[in-house]
């Protein structure tokens, strides 16, 4: 039971981002839009049923599970996201949020964003199938940042005026975003429509610099599906779907589509990769990833949506280590396990997309060996 069951009936709909604040806070969004109507009999002018309605899109809770702030949706100054995607509560505390809206629909239902999309031949969502066509612009191109109380402070990028994977004013249906504290500066994996990691100004949201896989300039040609036993792919699919920075400047970033870790220094320079389940097609392996909060980071803890599960990995080595969770909707089970986060603690939250549509709390209860009888296995 954590969180605590929500007030007025609210519940969460597609559950896209995960945050701990310095004060232990775990901010989560969701998609209100996605709930099916059964799910909304208690809102409209004449409600049909007690139960239910859409919690609001950001909410903060305690380690205890209690509801302390919630907010978000379309204001004035700035472009609210069609579809909602990441959350990150930055080192000022400043909250910022990205989107993965295709147009004005794709927030509503399961039709048109990556992570919404019905199952397919390949896969749960549209990633399985190589990325959008070179220069769509999408809705989505911007970033927002916000304070904890919601008050709108900047936007980055403008909604449907991307000009690609090397456009320096505008995203294109931005993942998720990290911000270097020893810096100010804002890294987002870019994303859902674009190949890359672009870097701005947290302050000014000046452009500073991008690139793509292996460091390279990133390219919009539609790569195709991804098939494992082709060469290790040249250029990010779509999504790239994360970009977390660690204590000694070494950037790793979730290469979700072609099941790979890229790890970089922070100017883009290439340092080494490794796959995870590298058979896993559909929207594949590697989705979010948070480190372990001892001082040398020692631990990555990987969220794979496509196979359900968490991989504790060795930082240093990228070899996974031990394996909890499986596909399902009991506790401690995932469906779409899309965003992972830890506290100071070391526990660990992970959310679900798709139906999964909940946000989980494992408590960290210190270090013992891994299964080794049956690698890649839950363990306890």
């Amino acid at each position: 039971m954590w969180p605590k069951p929500l007030p007025n009936h609210w519940i969460l709909g597609q559950t896209i981002g995960v945050t701990v604040d310095a004060q232990d806070h775990i901010w989560i969004i969701h998609r209100a839009g996605s709930l099916e109507a059964g799910e909304t009999h208690a809102t409209g002018k004449d409600p049909i049923a007690q139960c239910c309605a859409p919690a609001p899109p950001v909410l903060e809770f305690d380690e205890q599970g209690n509801l302390l702030r919630h907010w978000g949706g379309p204001g004035t100054g700035f472009n609210w996201p069609d579809s909602n995607h990441g959350i990150t509560v930055d080192y000022k505390g400043n909250v910022w949020i990205g989107g993965n809206g295709r147009g004005p629909a794709s927030g509503r239902g399961a039709i048109n964003g990556t992570d919404e999309e019905p199952a397919t031949p390949g896969g749960r969502g549209a990633a399985a199938k190589g990325g959008p066509e070179p220069f769509q612009s999408f809705a989505d191109n911007m970033v927002l940042k916000f304070t904890q109380d919601g008050k709108f402070i900047m936007q980055i990028g403008k909604p449907s005026s991307s000009k690609g994977s090397n456009d320096v004013e505008n995203l294109r249906l931005p993942a998720k975003t990290f911000i270097d504290p020893k810096t100010n500066e804002l890294y987002v994996a870019d994303g859902y429509g674009n190949h890359r990691v672009i870097v701005f100004d947290a302050d000014t949201g000046k452009y500073k610099r991008h690139w793509g896989a292996y460091g390279h300039k990133p390219d919009d040609a539609n790569p195709g599906p991804y098939k494992p036993s082709d060469p290790p792919p040249q250029q990010f699919r779509n999504p790239v779907h994360c970009a977390e920075l660690t204590r000694d400047n070494i950037l790793y970033v979730c290469d979700r589509v072609n099941d790979r870790l890229q790890v970089f220094k922070p100017d883009g320079t290439f340092i080494k990769e490794q796959f995870y389940n590298k058979q896993t097609l559909g929207s594949g392996s590697v989705w979010d990833i948070a480190f372990s909060k001892d001082p040398q980071q020692k631990y990555i803890y990987l969220a794979d949506g496509e196979n359900d599960r968490v991989h504790i990995i060795d930082r240093e080595s990228l070899e996974i280590l031990t394996t909890f969770g499986e596909g399902g909707r009991q506790p401690g089970e995932f469906y779409g396990v899309h965003s992972i986060a830890t506290d100071s603690k070391g526990n660990i939250f992970t959310t679900e997309t798709y139906r999964g549509q909940r946000v989980q709390k494992f408590v960290y209860k210190g270090l013992a060996p891994g299964d080794q009888q049956r690698p890649g296995s839950s363990v306890a």
